[in-house]
């Protein structure tokens, strides 16, 4: 009787290893603790039932996580262990949303092998409104405004100097620190972003 009462330990990630096989992966995103703190994060591997994170703020073991992951959206969890710079958190998913996780990583790893490349030679514009929201690496939040952007990156006039390779967030899209300019920073983006709806991903409400 006692062995049929294991399954809800918080083990999940030693067993998602032997279940589903573990890609390394280089994903930006951002991820909010329980207490509604939100800062950027960056997955460094992962299965369909969980990953490992690098992070600025750890959390506690059992404390529940929602992420947002360039490439496949919302993943929610709890922490299972901290890790070096981060933690290890469970992936709470459906069978279907694990298949099409699955899925997703494995074009992830293809594309890695592969090394796609991506153009970053996109023209720049200058956003209609330019005002916007900056997340720091700690996760203070602070406005800013927008130089010029494109589809891969944009420029930032910003009092705040985050460090170069910083990972950062302006309004909905993710990115990381390139180079300090006179204004602010120059950033580029995680992964290209789809021209209609760039500036209302960075900017403002």
């Amino acid at each position: 009787m006692a062995l049929a009462q294991k399954a809800p330990v918080i083990l999940p990630l030693a067993q998602e290893r032997r279940r589903h096989q573990r890609v390394k992966v280089n994903l930006l995103g951002r991820y909010m603790l329980a207490d509604r703190r939100e800062f950027p994060c960056q997955v460094i591997n992962m299965s369909p039932g969980g990953m490992a994170v690098i992070a600025p703020v750890a959390g506690a073991t059992g404390e529940r996580v929602i992420a947002y992951v360039d490439h496949l959206g919302r993943l929610e969890g709890v922490i299972a262990r901290q890790i070096e710079n981060g933690f290890a958190m469970t992936i709470a998913a459906t069978p279907r949303k694990r298949d099409k996780l699955a899925a997703q990583l494995t074009w992830l790893a293809n594309r890695q092998i592969l090394d796609l490349p991506e153009d970053r030679r996109h023209d720049r514009i200058i956003p209609k409104k330019a005002g916007a929201r900056l997340i720091l690496p700690n996760g203070v939040n602070v406005a800013c405004r927008i130089i010029d952007m494109s589809l891969s990156g944009a420029a930032i006039a910003t009092d705040q100097r985050p460090d170069v390779g910083a990972l950062i967030s302006i309004g909905k899209v993710t990115g990381r620190v390139v180079r300090h300019i006179e204004e602010g920073i120059a950033i580029e983006f995680t992964r290209l972003q789809h021209p209609d709806f760039l500036e209302d991903s960075m900017t403002s409400e």
